[in-house]
């Protein structure tokens, strides 16, 4: 099984990225978040993690900047009905600390507006993991949630490209977001300030 993969990030596209190890192409299914921390290193050499997924007709990476994600996105899996793709689109949808807190706080509904989360499916992650987690972050609050919010102002950053708009002008927008503003909310808020730029 592939675990891990070094070399040069050459492509993004909507869902993957392409990572060349010695003359070979990977394609790499990836989070919004992992997607983006790739374009702040398109065509520089890259290490990310690796969960390999072997079906008899197909084998797919799923790749990982951060051992939490990974970590969390393994958890997922463990819940019935929950597939890669799925787990890859929850992890797009929110931060690992906005997860954390919806299932440890068994808030389903919450769980249910992520991308591809049904009722059922909120309600089985909730059975199945609360209480199964383990919470990374920082003892100091406060830095708990600069990561949290460099982590969001990342998903933003990588969406807001994606949809047309200029970088530079992405990147301005991102910084002067206030702390409290979610993924939603902020691609609203960007769709409606960079559409006029």
């Amino acid at each position: 099984m592939i675990a891990s993969l070094r070399g040069v990030c050459v492509e993004i596209e909507n869902e993957t990225a392409m990572i060349d190890v010695g003359g070979v192409g990977y394609e790499v299914f990836a989070s919004a978040s992992t997607l983006g921390e790739l374009q702040n290193h398109l065509k520089k050499t890259v290490q990310i993690s690796i969960y390999t997924h072997v079906r008899e007709d197909q084998l797919t990476l799923f790749g990982f900047f951060s051992k939490v994600e990974k970590s969390l996105f393994l958890s997922l899996l463990k819940v019935n009905g929950i597939g890669p793709k799925v787990a890859l689109n929850i992890l797009s949808g929110a931060g690992y600390e906005r997860i954390y807190e919806f299932i440890e706080n068994g808030d389903a509904k919450a769980l249910s507006s992520l991308p591809r989360v049904g009722k059922k499916t909120a309600e089985q992650i909730v059975l199945t993991l609360k209480g199964q987690l383990v919470r990374v972050d920082s003892a100091d609050g406060s830095k708990a949630a600069s990561g949290k919010n460099t982590l969001l102002q990342q998903q933003l950053t990588f969406a807001l490209v994606n949809l047309g708009f200029k970088s530079s002008l992405v990147e301005n927008f991102v910084t002067n977001l206030p702390a409290d503003v979610n993924f939603e909310e902020g691609v609203r808020r960007g769709l409606a300030q960079l559409s006029q730029s």
